[in-house]
């Protein structure tokens, strides 16, 4: 499997149950933002998957390789894609500790609704209190991602400025409502972007 690539070789070892296996290949190669960790990001959506000291067998050793990554902003990634399965490879050493009292005032600050992330992650009441930072990151990319992706699909229905159809009533409402969810994208990838800084 040495000449495989490494993300073909660690879903062939998952494939017939030989986790560990998976681990070391993962240990053994250059890690990159593309294959590799794509292929960490299989691994721990495997683990996410698992229970008990089986679980520990394959989340430890792949939470020592992404601690021992020179690559900051690749060590931060992994981290976040890992919270997507659950999985929480940082314990304070990766991603920077923010409170809900930061939170609350960086929500406020680019305009986003701090009652958006509390749909899909626990958030503490206490303004000391520390929040998940892995996973409000993910919850603020997911909504610039939709708000992004429905202003374009809004963007596809109007006339071409250049052909001959005319602008109309609703083909201005439409322009209205697809600037606005531009503008809420760029306010939730600022947030996440944010909470990336210490």
């Amino acid at each position: 499997m040495s000449g495989a690539r490494v993300t073909d070789a660690v879903e062939y070892k998952q494939r017939h149950g030989k986790d560990r296996d998976a681990v070391r290949i993962v240990r053994g190669r250059r890690p990159d933002r593309l294959r590799w960790r794509s292929a960490v990001s299989k691994l721990t959506a495997s683990a996410g998957r698992m229970r008990g000291m089986t679980r520990t067998r394959v989340e430890e050793p792949v939470r020592e390789v992404v601690l021992d990554l020179r690559d900051g902003g690749l060590r931060q990634e992994v981290v976040i894609d890992a919270r997507r399965y659950n999985v929480d490879l940082d314990r304070g050493e990766v991603l920077p500790f923010h409170t809900m009292g930061d939170l609350r005032r960086f929500a406020f600050l680019v305009g986003a609704d701090v009652r958006t992330i509390q749909q899909y992650v626990a958030l503490p009441e206490d303004f000391m209190a520390p929040v998940d930072t892995a996973a409000c990151i993910l919850v603020g990319r997911a909504m610039a991602n939709h708000h992004r992706r429905r202003a374009q699909r809004t963007w596809l229905e109007l006339p071409d400025p250049d052909g001959p159809a005319r602008m109309r009533q609703h083909h201005r409402y439409l322009a209205e409502r697809a600037g606005h969810d531009s503008d809420l994208a760029s306010r939730w990838q600022t947030l996440a972007d944010r909470l990336l800084r210490p």
